[in-house]
């Protein structure tokens, strides 16, 4: 009984542990390297969460305020590169640079983030999955 029990166990570890890594995408499999933005905008949410750090970005394009998704990379990855949880902040004006995503639409990968104040933030972490070394 306790073989049997311990065999139970150990594949619900196995099956779980694979979970997180069926979750993960690679930069190219949501984001379009060729598909590139300049935008400046209001900040009106973050989200300081795993896997990545989201922020949403007011944009006034065309006369009417679309507001965009980005994502950034993992808060630890950023707290290497400089910032912190409290880094943005609803009302912040930013321009961000960055990667449209394929599908979904006003949601991008956002690569460089510069400040009202102009200091410039490197907004992904470093690997080899996209142009903007983001996972």
């Amino acid at each position: 009984m306790k073989t049997k029990f311990g065999v139970l166990v150990a594949m619900f570890s196995l099956l779980c542990s694979g979970v997180g890594l069926l979750a993960h995408h690679s930069f190219s499999t949501e984001y379009d390297g060729a598909k590139t933005f300049n935008f400046k905008g209001t900040v009106s949410k973050v989200e300081w969460t795993n896997p990545h750090v989201r922020f949403y970005l007011d944009v006034v394009e065309d006369g009417k305020t679309n507001t965009w998704n980005m994502e950034l990379a993992s808060p630890s990855a950023l707290a290497r590169n400089g910032w912190t949880s409290r880094t943005l902040k609803v009302g912040d004006t930013l321009t961000v640079q960055g990667y449209a995503a394929k599908v979904a639409p006003n949601r991008g990968n956002a690569r460089s983030v510069v400040t009202a104040d102009g200091r410039s933030l490197f907004g992904g972490a470093a690997d080899d999955n996209g142009p903007a070394g983001n996972q």
